[in-house]
């Protein structure tokens, strides 16, 4: 198959924002949709997954499930809405994650996924990378933002002193993660 007809594929699959998908959430998040569209305008690049970064309470498993996700967000939080979602919270070990944002693109040559990610890495996306193997090149565009740790052990390990300085950090690295989604946007769309 070829580039085109690959790329043709897959767009084909991904749809517009509100028609379901593959991921646990079931759409592209909003705030990474103009970015995709932009990517997927360009005749040497698509889009095959996305995430524009987010909060979540995840079960402490071995392999990737649906239930896997307590709480999910996209957007900034509350500490109201963290502290209610953890009351109805009934595992024993859970994990309090903000993650970056991530984008997999595939492009039609090596040059061209490594102008892709000179323009991530320019945008702060410092974990970005070229996985190419003989079928296709693809972008794994990761940036850095991160919390990661134990939220629950058979019981809440933390005070709401903790909780609300974890809110204010996750919240604080989303809108991180917003300005580089938008830096990368301009970078993209310069064609420079």
């Amino acid at each position: 198959m070829t580039f085109e007809q690959d790329k043709k594929r897959i767009l084909e699959k991904i749809g517009k924002a509100d028609k379901p998908d593959k991921s646990f959430k079931g759409s592209i998040d909003k705030q990474i949709l103009p970015l995709i569209n932009l990517i997927n305008s360009k005749k040497n690049y698509y889009t095959t997954s996305s995430c524009a970064g987010r909060i979540i309470f995840v079960r402490t498993i071995k392999k990737k499930e649906p239930n896997a996700f307590l709480f999910m967000t996209h957007e900034k939080t509350s500490f109201d809405e963290i502290k209610n979602a953890l009351k109805k919270i009934k595992n024993k070990e859970v994990w309090f994650k903000q993650e970056p944002c991530i984008l997999h693109v595939c492009c039609k040559t090596i040059k061209d996924a490594q102008d892709l990610v000179n323009k991530a890495k320019l945008s702060g996306w410092k974990k970005s990378a070229i996985i190419a193997s003989s079928r296709r090149v693809v972008c794994e565009l990761l940036s850095t933002e991160v919390i990661s740790l134990p939220l629950v052990k058979n019981k809440l390990l933390v005070d709401d002193n903790y909780i609300k300085i974890l809110v204010k950090e996750a919240n604080f690295n989303l809108e991180k993660v917003g300005k580089k989604i938008e830096k990368f946007y301009l970078l993209v769309s310069s064609n420079k």
